[in-house]
């Protein structure tokens, strides 16, 4: 078991770079190559569908990745899920469709969104064969799936920047290509790797029952999906598209800051659900994989700020860098949190607590929701990362106090060490040094020594982290 677990986590986080890597070129591309205006547009656009899919997709990913875990057959519940998506994602772009006769001749702008709904349709039913894939746990056959797309999106929009033809229109054709080619592929890979018949089996009862299970953690999806752009929504209907523009490259990056976590979550989800399903996992385990956590949380927040605008404003000429430093810092504090809160939702989920999980994310929706709508129209994009913070130290501190495994509840100690000290290492090199090389090395080495003094980092930790594995 061991060995596969290594095996996993190698696979996810290879595809996770790959993609990340894809993910930023194309935002790069985009960002450097549209003017702000349209830039701000396109996000809005991304930001309503990926809000709306998201909300479609009910919570049945998560159940479904649990339940073929958990043993369940795997085509059975893919049959349940392909069903699902089918049914709502063609009555929701028939919704579009049925409003571009009232408001395309109006608003030239809806057009952008129609054609963008396309391609998240076509992602949208693609899921099942990825979430089932993660289930089964076969973490490599999911980098196929994902690897080959998102390289074709970063490829076809680097070919343009290269012509000289990046403009919206070709914007939106390689969107499009590159999301339904997403959805053949998925299709494709998964029939042929796993073997299992991809089969329709209508079921009133079984559809029932999973909408049933499924509806605590709708709540949370609901909830998570509004949170996760809202702020894009907000600040580009009542401030404006440029500002919408900088906004999302800091929250873009934040984001893609992520990809640690994002490989760690995906696999430990159903590990939990194994040992936890055995009885009460290691207490020492939990100890040493939260404060690692922690210790990679914080490095990311230094390397966020202390590299920000000496990288950012060359490579965007001077676009993005200077302008969102303040924003990226109010953001980077966010990333240890997300950590926390992540291992704590996966403990949670995978004991199948969704009634305390819906209420940690309605607490953390009420706070985010309420800074934004107070916060951006006086500080604008500094006011939208504050109100992201205070969401995320909301919902940390419920999990907090209503976690049963109180080891891992020491993992706040390490935060605020580990992130007081990251954060005190790129002011005082600020301070200290003009040049970047210097106030990069300067912050990094004492950032360590810090680590290894307050006993965050330990020489045994490499021995601990093999017998982890």
């Amino acid at each position: 078991m061991k060995a596969k677990l290594v095996k996993n986590l190698s696979a996810n986080t290879l595809q996770l770079v790959i993609n990340q890597i894809s993910g930023l070129v194309i935002f790069y591309v985009l960002s450097v190559n549209l003017d702000k205006n349209t830039f701000g547009e396109i996000n809005l656009a991304l930001a309503l569908m990926l809000t709306s899919f998201s909300i479609l997709a009910f919570g049945i990913e998560q159940v479904s990745v649990r339940k073929i875990a958990a043993g369940d057959h795997p085509q059975q519940v893919l049959s349940l899920y392909i069903i699902h998506v089918l049914i709502t994602g063609c009555i929701f772009y028939g919704l579009l469709l049925l409003g571009s006769l009232f408001f395309s001749s109006r608003i030239s702008y809806y057009n952008i969104v129609l054609l963008i709904g396309i391609g998240k349709t076509a992602i949208h039913f693609s899921m099942p064969f990825k979430q089932a894939a993660v289930g089964m746990e076969r973490f490599g056959l999911l980098a196929r799936m994902c690897i080959i797309t998102n390289l074709s999106r970063a490829a076809g929009l680097s070919i343009l920047a290269l012509s000289h033809l990046v403009n919206l229109q070709t914007v939106l054709f390689v969107f499009i290509g590159g999301d339904v080619l997403e959805l053949l592929i998925g299709f494709l890979f998964f029939k042929k790797e796993t073997g299992l018949p991809v089969a329709l089996q209508w079921s009133w009862q079984a559809n029932i029952a999973l909408l049933r299970e499924s509806l605590p953690q709708f709540g949370v999806v609901l909830i998570a999906a509004t949170l996760a752009r809202f702020d894009w929504i907000f600040i580009g209907v009542f401030v404006s598209a440029i500002k919408l523009a900088e906004y999302s490259f800091a929250y873009k990056v934040f984001e893609l800051s992520g990809v640690p976590l994002l490989a760690i979550a995906s696999v430990l989800l159903p590990w939990f659900t194994r040992i936890l399903k055995r009885g009460t996992p290691d207490i020492g385990n939990l100890k040493l994989l939260a404060r690692m956590e922690m210790v990679m949380a914080s490095a990311t927040v230094l390397l966020l700020n202390i590299c920000w605008t000496p990288l950012v404003d060359p490579l965007t000429h001077g676009k993005y860098g200077l302008v969102d430093e303040p924003v990226i810092f109010l953001l980077s504090l966010c990333i240890p949190l997300q950590y926390l809160c992540n291992l704590l939702w996966t403990i949670f989920f995978a004991k199948g607590q969704l009634k305390l999980i819906l209420t940690a994310f309605i607490i953390t929706f009420c706070v985010n929701i309420a800074g934004d709508v107070i916060l951006i129209p006086l500080y604008k994009n500094e006011g939208a990362a504050i109100a992201c913070l205070a969401g995320f130290v909301a919902q940390a501190a419920y999990y907090l106090a209503r976690n049963q495994i109180k080891a891992v509840n020491t993992a706040i100690y390490s935060l605020l060490i580990c992130t007081v000290s990251a954060c005190g290492c790129v002011f005082t090199a600020r301070i200290l040094f003009r040049d970047n090389l210097p106030s990069i090395t300067f912050s990094i080495v004492t950032f360590f020594i810090l680590l290894v003094v307050t006993s965050r980092i330990r020489f045994s930790d490499i021995r601990s982290i093999k017998a982890l594995f």
